[in-house]
């Protein structure tokens, strides 16, 4: 690990875990035709940290809401005077998150194989081309009006398991969830925000199984590589934030698929490129 290496990995992560071009797609890629080494668990825990930082930052009213409004329903659960009428919007979406983070656990069944098709970079580069189309069709789709006032258990299911099927590297959990979300009808900037606050579960679970693992598996941090890992971060956490800003932005103006032309180009080069290596 070198400092460059952890600022590249970093800059990486900051930007595919966020825009629909598929985070674990490029570091395949990236280690399999420039010989870059694949980082300790350690590492990749740290920036997948990073970027969950960056979400709850960006998001920061919403997560403290949901927060408060997690136990203010446990507290209303054993109240002898519950609270009536509609539950607030940020009480619903602790539901509709719940739901839609329930397919991942079904994934976790086949983890071990989803992950053994990342050794192959001419699956890598498919899933690219289909990201692409998926993003394509995402932009030629009515703009919808439900948000997390109406949005229905059924419909956050069906994202859910866009996001459970993302988890198969080359394919854009951002990309598969948001173009989803508008599918079913959720308006644009809702789309987005759901997708990324969807997210919070899923990185901050992976994250807990990969800490359980690291500690069996490590006797403790290499010497000098603490602040190489701390320039990751900070990195991953900056380009994240940015990356997150540069996401709505688009995709409120209807150029979310925008991204499209570049997944079929690295998708179709790396695809063109395992084929003569082979």
């Amino acid at each position: 690990m070198t400092y460059l290496m952890s600022a590249v990995l970093g800059f990486v992560q900051g930007v595919a875990e966020f825009l629909p071009i598929s985070s674990s797609g490029h570091l395949t890629l990236l280690q399999h035709f420039f010989g870059m080494e694949e980082p300790d668990n350690l590492f990749n825990i740290l920036l997948h940290f990073a970027t969950l930082l960056a979400v709850c930052v960006y998001y920061f009213q919403d997560v403290v809401e949901m927060i408060l409004e997690f136990f203010r329903a446990i507290r209303d659960m054993f109240s002898r005077r519950p609270s009536r009428g509609n539950p607030p919007e940020a009480r619903r979406l602790v539901l509709l998150i719940i739901v839609g983070t329930l397919p991942l656990f079904v994934v976790m069944l086949v983890k071990d194989y989803v992950e053994a098709l990342g050794g192959s970079p001419v699956f890598v580069s498919c899933a690219l081309l289909v990201t692409g189309c998926i993003l394509f069709v995402s932009d030629r789709m009515a703009g919808g009006r439900k948000t997390a006032r109406n949005a229905t258990l059924k419909d956050v299911l069906l994202v859910g398991l866009a996001q459970g099927c993302a988890t198969i590297p080359g394919l854009s959990r951002s990309g598969c969830t948001i173009s989803a979300g508008m599918a079913v009808g959720f308006d644009r900037k809702f789309a987005v925000r759901y997708s990324f606050l969807l997210s919070l579960p899923a990185v901050l679970g992976a994250t807990i199984l990969e800490i359980k693992d690291v500690i069996v598996a490590e006797s403790g941090l290499a010497q000098g590589v603490l602040p190489m890992y701390l320039l990751g971060m900070v990195i991953a956490g900056v380009v994240g934030y940015f990356s997150i800003r540069l996401v709505n932005l688009l995709a409120s103006k209807g150029k979310f698929g925008a991204f499209a032309y570049y997944c079929w180009a690295v998708g179709l080069v790396a695809l063109i490129a395992s084929v003569v290596l082979l």
